[in-house]
């Protein structure tokens, strides 16, 4: 029996995080950044506009268990605006979201203002700066549903303009570069 394999990524802005690409877009699949072994697959996913930590594995078990609510995942978000501290407490507490056009109320998590962190400059720009000021907030979740952080700020009146994932669980995003993989021993 073979031994199963175990990845973590720098998911790049403008990446697929899937294998195949069903809708025939123009952009980036995983498997055109690294060559993964045949039955790699991502747990969880980052919508192309999102960068940082993808966990990659061939094991579907470990998959499945990380997926689960037992882990945490962190984002460092650049909002639009000077974000609150009234809506860091409503992200802390949850707030509620459309998904799957039913409405859903997110459950507490933590949230905090952060500094600018230091990541390289997105492959596109965001904006000027004469549009405004923005700001950051790590938000620490759970649960994943579908562009659920992108939703939680727009939720409290602060669209989201730069999404990262930095942590999964004990994994850290840390200074792996933009667009590299690294094997690992284990995820769990």
């Amino acid at each position: 029996m073979e031994k199963h394999q175990y990845f973590i990524l720098h998911k790049p802005w403008g990446t697929i995080s899937q294998f195949v690409n069903p809708a025939k877009r123009k952009k980036k699949l995983l498997g055109e950044l690294y060559d993964f072994p045949k039955g790699t697959m991502a747990i969880g996913r980052l919508d192309v506009a999102s960068e940082g930590l993808l966990l990659l594995t061939t094991d579907g078990k470990v998959s499945e268990e990380i997926r689960s609510n037992k882990f945490e995942k962190e984002y460092y978000v650049q909002v639009d605006g000077i974000i609150t501290k009234k809506a860091v407490e409503q992200l802390k507490k949850g707030v509620e979201i459309g998904i799957n056009g039913k409405k859903y109320q997110t459950k507490p998590g933590k949230s905090f203002l952060i500094d600018t962190p230091k990541f390289p400059l997105r492959s596109q720009k965001i904006r000027d700066d004469r549009h405004g000021p923005t700001s950051w907030v790590a938000i620490v979740i759970r649960e994943g549903k579908y562009r659920q952080v992108r939703k939680m700020t727009a939720a409290v009146g602060f669209p989201t303009l730069r999404l990262i994932r930095v942590r999964v669980g004990t994994h850290l995003l840390g200074d792996l570069a933009v667009g590299a993989v690294k094997k690992v021993e284990s995820l769990l």
